[in-house]
C-alpha cells in the first residue's frame, strides 16, 4: 500500500526543516537560521499513533534574487519559483503543510504562496478540496503568539493552526487531525512483478522501456532529464505479468534544476520503494560514477533486488578484456552490493536487450527463496567450524540456532548470546557463507541478531 504524503510549503526560514526533523525522528535535513538551507526536498517516513505516511521538506520559496536585491512580488521569477513548488506539493501529495512565521506574522510572500496554494486545490465530486492544506503557524512559543496567530485568518485558508516545532508544542494535536482526515485507501490486488527502471538523466531508460515492450510507450529525446513522472508499463512476459516503472533521472542535489525536475528525484525514491526488482542503468560511455553509487545506495536502504545494466555498450570501443575490466571495476565500486549480476547492453540496437527480463525475473525469484532451518543451521556450523566466532573483553559470542523468518528480502534471525559480541565484519562473514550456500543473486539478505539465554526454558518450567 502506498502511503500517504505529507508536503511542508512555505518561505525560508520559517521551521520547515525543524519540524521535518520531528516527524521523521532523525535530523535527515539540515538546520540552519540562514535562509535558504535545505536546498532539495528530502522524503522520509514518519509516524503518528500507528499510521504511517511519508513528509516531503522542500526548499524555502525565495523572494529575493541574485545576492540582497529583493524582487517584487508580482515577478516572473518569484512567481515562477512559487507555482513549481505550491504546484508540486499539490499534485504529489495528500496534505499541505503551509508554515508561516508566528514571530514575524503574515507576510507578503505568504499571501503570494496562499494564494497560488488555494487556486492550485481541486475540487472533488462531494464538494470538498483537494488536497487538504493545513495553516501552519510556527515559532509560538508563548500565550502572545498564539493569540496573534489569529492574523494568519486573512490568508484564507482557515483556521491556524499554532505549533512549535523545535519545542513540539500542539504538533501531537496537529497530526491528530491530519491522520484523522487522511483518505481510506483501497489496494486493488496486483500480483505482478515490478521493475523500477533509474538512473541518471539520459542513461537510456525509456529507450529500453520502449525496447522491452515493443513499442514506443516512451518519449525517447537526447535531452536529459525528458522523463518527469515514475510511469508504469503493464505486459505479459512469458506469462508473468510485469510492471514497469520508467523514472525520472536522479542528479546529483546540486545538480538539479529548480522546478519540475527538482522534484521528480521524489518519485525515482517512491518508484524504487515500489519495484521488486530495479534496473541501475549506468552510461558506459561514463563508467560507473559517484552518482550512479549514490542511487545504489538508494536501492539498499529500501532493501531491494537489483540489477546492473551498462548501457550504450555498443559506442565503446572494445577487446577481449574490455567486459572484464568494466566488471571488476563496477563491482570495486559496488563493493557494498557484490552480488549483482552486471549485463552490458545497448538499448539502442537491442544488443543483449533480451537478457534484461529473464535476469530480472530469476533475481525476483530468489528474492521470494525460502531457505530451510536445518540447511541454513548446518551451513552455520559449517562457517563456526571454519572460523570461530570471537570474543570480547573475555566474553564469547554463542550462535544456537537461526531460522528464516520472512522473505522480500530474504531476512534471517540468528539466535546469539549477546548480540553486541557480533562484529560487523563477521555479520558479513557469516553473510558470505550463505551466499556460497544459496546465492541470492541480486538481492540483499538481512541477517537479525536476538538475544537468548539458553537457560530461559528451564527457569519457565520452574
Amino acid at each position: 500500500m502506498t502511503k500517504p504524503v505529507v508536503a511542508l510549503v512555505g518561505r525560508p526560514n520559517v521551521g520547515k526543516s525543524t519540524l521535518f526533523n520531528r516527524l521523521a525522528g532523525e535530523r535527515l535535513a539540515i538546520v540552519d537560521d540562514t535562509p535558504g538551507t535545505t536546498r532539495d526536498r528530502i522524503l522520509a517516513e514518519a509516524e503518528w499513533s500507528g499510521v504511517y505516511f511519508d513528509v516531503m521538506d522542500t526548499g524555502g520559496i525565495d523572494p529575493t534574487h541574485g545576492g540582497n536585491t529583493p524582487l517584487s512580488i508580482g515577478s516572473a521569477d518569484f512567481i515562477t519559483d512559487i507555482k513549481s513548488q505550491a504546484g508540486v506539493a499539490i499534485e504529489q501529495a495528500d496534505a499541505v503543510f503551509f508554515l508561516t512565521d508566528g514571530e514575524s506574522g503574515p507576510t507578503p510572500p505568504d499571501r503570494e504562496v496562499a494564494q497560488i496554494l488555494r487556486r492550485s486545490q481541486k475540487k472533488l465530486e462531494d464538494g470538498t478540496l483537494w488536497p487538504p492544506i493545513y495553516l501552519v503557524v510556527n515559532k509560538c512559543e508563548n500565550e502572545e503568539r498564539r493569540a496573534a496567530a489569529a492574523e494568519f485568518y486573512e490568508l484564507g485558508l482557515g483556521d491556524p493552526f499554532p505549533i512549535s516545532a523545535i519545542h513540539g508544542a500542539d504538533v501531537g494535536d496537529l497530526l491528530d487531525l491530519l491522520i484523522k482526515n487522511f483518505p481510506e485507501t483501497e489496494t486493488e490486488a496486483d500480483d505482478s512483478v515490478k521493475i523500477a527502471l533509474v538512473g541518471k538523466p539520459n542513461a537510456g531508460k525509456s529507450s529500453l522501456l520502449n525496447k522491452l515492450v515493443g513499442e514506443e510507450r516512451a518519449i525517447v529525446s537526447h535531452i536529459a532529464g525528458t522523463t518527469r513522472d515514475a510511469v508504469d508499463t503493464k505486459f505479459e512476459y512469458d506469462d508473468i505479468p510485469l510492471t514497469l516503472i520508467d523514472t525520472a533521472g536522479i542528479r546529483r542535489r546540486g545538480k538539479i534544476d529548480p522546478g519540475v525536475e527538482r522534484y521528480s528525484v521524489v518519485r525515482a525514491h517512491k518508484a524504487i520503494e515500489r519495484a521488486d526488482v530495479a534496473l541501475l542503468m549506468i552510461d558506459a560511455e561514463e563508467g560507473i560514477t559517484s552518482q550512479d553509487l549514490h542511487i545504489a545506495g538508494f536501492i539498499l536502504d529500501a532493501w531491494k533486488s537489483v540489477v546492473v545494466l551498462v548501457n550504450k555498450w555498443d559506442a565503446v570501443q572494445k577487446d577481449t578484456y574490455t567486459m572484464n575490466y568494466y566488471t571488476e571495476k563496477i563491482l570495486g565500486e559496488l563493493n557494498f552490493m557484490p552480488y549483482v549480476p552486471i549485463l552490458f547492453i545497448s538499448a539502442k540496437t537491442g544488443q543483449r536487450v533480451d537478457k534484461v527480463l529473464p535476469t530480472a525475473l530469476e533475481v525476483q525469484e530468489a528474492r521470494l527463496q525460502r531457505i530451510p532451518t536445518s540447511k541454513l543451521n548446518q551451513v552455520l556450523r559449517d562457517a563456526l567450524d571454519a572460523h570461530p566466532a570471537p570474543s570480547q573483553a573475555g566474553k564469547q559470542l554463542k550462535i544456537y540456532y537461526a531460522t528464516q523468518v520472512r522473505s522480500d528480502p530474504p531476512t534471517f534471525l540468528v539466535y546469539v548470546n549477546d548480540p553486541k559480541l557480533m562484529h560487523f565484519s563477521y555479520r558479513r562473514f557469516l553473510e558470505n557463507r550463505i551466499r556460497e550456500a544459496f546465492p541470492f543473486p541480486g538481492t540483499p539478505i538481512r541477517i537479525v541478531l536476538k538475544g537468548k539465554d539458553p537457560k530461559e526454558k528451564g527457569k519457565k518450567k520452574k
